[in-house]
């Protein structure tokens, strides 16, 4: 019969390799933006989280002022007003001349810190040096992340 037309049935291997060559150039370029993306999807959560502690703070040290300090157990007092620790905002305390004993909390639980995994966090005391890392007070009045890596605008995350 006429073989006047060939009959191409599949790809050459030149055409596979451009193929697979494109392909690597694509991917190559996807995974620095996925990467940076899943970066600030962390940040977000930080800055979440350190809002969320920080105004459990603030609430707890309203309460204090409101109460003239008198309602909050002996042992958490301190003379700023400020939590004793984190722990306190959390696990709740039975105000002084509740009857019923119901707690009072200022958190669910303490959040995660995204950068290190751990609901480990860098406390700030009222009565620490400003320009020290470590906290020494018994109260807390700002947190920070333990992590030191640096965030996508250039700071380190434990300045924020």
């Amino acid at each position: 019969m006429g073989s006047g037309r060939t009959a191409q049935r599949g790809s050459s291997l030149l055409e596979m390799i451009i193929t697979l060559a494109i392909l690597a150039i694509l991917t190559s370029a996807a995974l620095p933006l996925a990467r940076t993306a899943a970066r600030s999807r962390q940040e977000t959560e930080l800055r979440r989280a350190l809002r969320e502690i920080r105004f459990a703070i603030d609430r707890y040290k309203e309460f204090n002022d409101q109460t003239g300090g008198q309602r909050i157990p002996v042992e958490l007092r301190t003379p700023s007003g400020y939590p004793k620790n984190l722990e306190v905002l959390y696990e709740g305390f039975v105000p002084v001349g509740n009857v019923d004993g119901r707690k009072i909390f200022f958190l669910r639980r303490l959040p995660i810190d995204p950068m290190t995994g751990k609901a480990d966090w860098q406390t700030r005391s009222s009565q620490d040096d400003p320009d020290f890392a470590l906290s020494l007070g018994d109260d807390v009045f700002d947190v920070r992340s333990r992590s030191t890596a640096t965030a996508l605008d250039g700071t380190r995350y434990d300045e924020w």
